[in-house]
């Protein structure tokens, strides 16, 4: 397995974290020190001609107008027809693909594995771009061949301008504040709301390491249910010992004060949430594509005991939490020997060692048959 990244270029991840991480921009000149891409542009185009495979092409001059977006999967005879310049492919998840690819990700695993969205790939061709925008995740864009023009410019947000008459959301108004030319190799961080565009010089590919964050929307609708079904019905709004209303109309300051209080204390429950949060954070991003695999390990007793192995799903999300020790699989929480739970997190694999230390995983109905049924445990993928 591929060891996480001490530093980036000469900084210490430790100096990264502290100083960058969340906060400001940094270049990392030859981060990958004579880095090979895992993947050319021919077989990211074959990618984007299978179903499964979530592709997009975005076209600067389309023949529907500026900054056309198409969604894949696509056609040769598409491809073929495509101008020489200005389109830019983009495919999502290939970590989920081509085992290289998802060996890349290793290297951030100084960051949490449970942050990550996916790797994406895009090629594009000279002078291709998908115009100035911004995004609301964190990303380390790695330059893998060719060149790319990278202007960097402010925060931007949903009041920011957008041009019209596309589904792209490409700022009206952009004005860099730094650019470079990235080489195979390099790497730029962009932390989330940076404005940003990347312009092929000549033929390119870049490889997008993108870290989701649930909005505070989403934290607050999801997260407020989920801890509503725990609250038994006496615990209300209280006011006791409260002052003489001056206006009996009013929703006072101290009101909102109160109900404030009250608030916070109903969110005093640290097991709960941790449980929420695991199940959020390890939902499939293709669940369909994990569910194409349900069952197809169910002989994994007889496998095992043979020296074969099974591995988390490549389409799959693992996590765990201590208090109560619970993993979490694509979406589902399951409640084990928190040292299981630390090992198989770590090297996303199963074997009948595992078995042995941990007999109560092999029981019919147990976790590995839950795992198997919806599709997590599989039999190592052939590009894996």
């Amino acid at each position: 397995m591929i060891k996480p990244l001490t530093h980036l270029g000469d900084m210490p991840v430790a100096e990264f974290l502290r100083d960058y991480w969340q906060q400001k921009p940094l270049l990392i000149r030859n981060a990958f020190s004579g880095f090979q891409s895992p993947i050319s542009g021919e077989e990211l185009a074959g990618m984007a001609l299978e179903e499964a495979v979530e592709s997009r092409l975005v076209l600067e001059h389309g023949d529907e107008g500026p900054w056309q977006l198409r969604t894949g999967p696509f056609t040769e005879e598409e491809f073929l027809s495509l101008p020489r310049s200005h389109w830019t492919l983009l495919v999502q998840a290939v970590d989920q693909w081509i085992s290289e690819v998802a060996e890349l990700k290793d290297y951030f695993r100084f960051l949490p594995d449970w942050r990550l969205d996916d790797v994406m790939i895009s090629y594009a061709a000279d002078k291709g771009s998908v115009g100035p925008h911004f995004d609301y995740y964190d990303v380390f864009l790695l330059q893998a061949e060719g060149k790319r023009l990278w202007q960097q410019g402010p925060k931007a947000d949903d009041s920011s301008p957008r041009v019209e008459g596309t589904p792209l959301n490409i700022l009206q108004d952009f004005e860099p504040d730094n650019s470079w030319v990235l080489e195979p190799g390099d790497m730029l961080y962009l932390p989330p709301q940076y404005s940003h565009w990347g312009i092929a010089e000549g033929a390119c590919t870049t490889i997008s390491f993108g870290f989701r964050a649930p909005s505070a929307a989403t934290i607050l609708e999801d997260l407020a249910a989920e801890l509503a079904h725990g609250l038994p019905q006496h615990l209300r709004y209280t006011d006791a010992g409260i002052a003489a209303a001056a206006n009996p109309a009013e929703i006072d300051p101290a009101a909102v004060a109160r109900l404030q209080q009250q608030l916070s204390s109903w969110l005093q429950q640290p097991q709960n949430i941790a449980q929420w949060f695991g199940a959020v954070m390890t939902e499939a991003k293709y669940p369909d594509t994990v569910a194409l695999d349900a069952g197809e390990a169910e002989d994994w007793r007889d496998q095992l005991l043979e020296g074969t192995e099974l591995v988390l799903n490549p389409a799959s999300r693992c996590a765990f939490c201590r208090d109560p020790a619970t993993l979490f699989v694509d979406g589902e929480s399951f409640p084990v020997s928190l040292p299981f739970a630390e090992r198989f997190c770590e090297s996303h694999r199963l074997v009948q060692d595992d078995i042995e230390a941990f007999p109560e995983l092999g029981h019919t109905g147990g976790l590995i048959d839950q795992l198997v049924s919806q599709g997590s445990l599989i039999f190592p993928p052939e590009d894996f």
